[in-house]
């Protein structure tokens, strides 16, 4: 038996489970990550000669494994909101990024300093790789596909989605931080400035302006070009969204600019150049099936990563501050950053709850560990491993349910009239 054999077959049975188990647990307390999370445990356990898989050893190919799936997912959750992009109407959206998802990182950083007696850097970087609601595992809680109605998606499943499109780049200034703190303990060198100026302002609008670019000019290839040969969207070719995915991308980190923020804000920007175009299903559900294809493989491998030992180091602090995050500080502060905004309690609580953690995480920590030496990153591996783990079993369980409960509990308070409406 040699090993790329054993390897086909695999990923061609959970290509194949990735098309059976959305629709057998559709509606069931059981989530696709749970399942293939289990199935990597399984797998890398019995002795059928599978390299370790181990994050720590292979940061690089861990980054780009991670990037290319979390890109892919960003680019589906951009054409798959039907709210066009608005200050009122986003408002759940905004206070989610402007308060909720600092003050996480703020919180989870100093409880990794104080209880789990990490180095000010490597609570920092905790801190920010924990702080994204994840664009790739959240799909219980996020909005369906695409269709032509801009006020379908309840307050909820938008509000998720939408902070999950757009807090992975948004959270890569902490990311920075980290690592510039790394770097500065080594060199003692000043480096608050550089930071403020080059990786929070200049990258972020060089982000959201490049996104918006690239959207619209591919709005305008896919939609609107004169010749009937070039307008894309007639001939319905679904990869395409991996072109926009990736020249978006590409382009924006060229100029160094965040890439996350461009692919999102590009997906808009394709989204409303012809909003109700049957061509945005299409786009949706190649990214959409490539996004679980990749999920499929890097569940499998976290799997594999468990059984081999990454969660050896983690302490006991370390662990309840990630627990302390799962269950006091994501659900209090994404609850307090909504007081006020469009939904009621209800639905703020379970916004605020649902804040999913995943592929994203792994992505930040072998970006900054590829970048710089963080003391005691061992035990901050191990402490975002075992956060998603009680992340995806936990939410995985009970997204199903709860989502169920608040539909029906929304369904029961609306007037007669809206009731017609719909």
């Amino acid at each position: 038996m040699q090993l790329p054999d054993v390897l086909f077959a695999i990923f061609g049975m959970g290509a194949l489970l990735a098309g059976i188990l959305p629709r057998v647990l559709e509606r069931r307390p059981l989530s696709m990550p749970i399942v293939f999370l289990a199935l990597g445990m399984v797998l890398f356990a019995v002795p059928l000669g599978l390299p370790e898989a181990d994050p720590l050893a292979s940061p690089r190919l861990t980054q780009h494994l991670t990037e290319v799936c979390v890109i892919v997912a960003l680019m589906g959750a951009g054409l798959k909101i039907d709210r066009p992009l608005g200050g009122r109407r986003w408002t759940s959206t905004w206070r989610l990024l402007a308060v909720a998802m600092p003050v996480t990182i703020v919180a989870v950083a100093l409880l990794g300093w104080w209880w789990a007696a990490l180095a000010p850097a490597a609570a920092v970087l905790l801190g920010a790789a924990l702080a994204p609601t994840d664009p790739v595992l959240a799909s219980d809680v996020q909005v369906g596909e695409p269709t032509d109605e801009e006020d379908s998606e309840d307050e909820v499943r938008f509000a998720l989605t939408s902070e999950a499109g757009l807090n992975d780049g948004l959270a890569f200034p902490f990311v920075y931080a980290a690592i510039a703190m790394a770097t500065a303990a080594v060199t003692h060198e000043s480096w608050f400035g550089e930071w403020l100026l080059v990786d929070v302002l200049y990258k972020v609008v060089i982000g959201l302006g490049g996104g918006w670019l690239v959207g619209k000019l591919l709005g305008v290839l896919f939609f609107r070009a004169r010749s009937r040969t070039l307008r894309l969207a007639h001939h319905s070719e679904g990869f395409l969204a991996l072109a926009a995915t990736f020249l978006a991308y590409g382009l924006v980190e060229v100029v160094g600019g965040y890439g996350f923020l461009a692919v999102f804000v590009a997906a808009r920007g394709i989204r409303a150049a012809q909003r109700s175009h049957e061509y945005h299903q299409v786009l949706h559900d190649f990214a959409e099936q490539i996004e679980r294809l990749l999920t499929v493989l890097l569940l499998l491998l976290l799997g594999g990563a468990v059984v081999g030992g990454l969660l050896a180091p983690l302490t006991w602090p370390a662990a309840l501050v990630g627990l302390t995050l799962i269950f006091v500080v994501r659900p209090l502060t994404g609850f307090l950053s909504l007081r006020g905004a469009p939904g009621h309690a209800a639905e703020h609580w379970v916004i605020g709850t649902f804040g999913i953690r995943g592929i994203g995480t792994f992505y930040y920590l072998a970006y900054a560990t590829s970048h710089a030496t963080f003391p005691n990153v061992d035990v901050v591996w191990a402490t975002a491993a075992f956060v998603v783990l009680v992340s995806v079993v936990l939410h995985g369980v009970a997204a199903t349910p709860v989502m169920r409960l608040l539909d029906r509990y929304n369904e029961r308070s609306r007037t007669p009239e809206e009731r017609h409406a719909q």
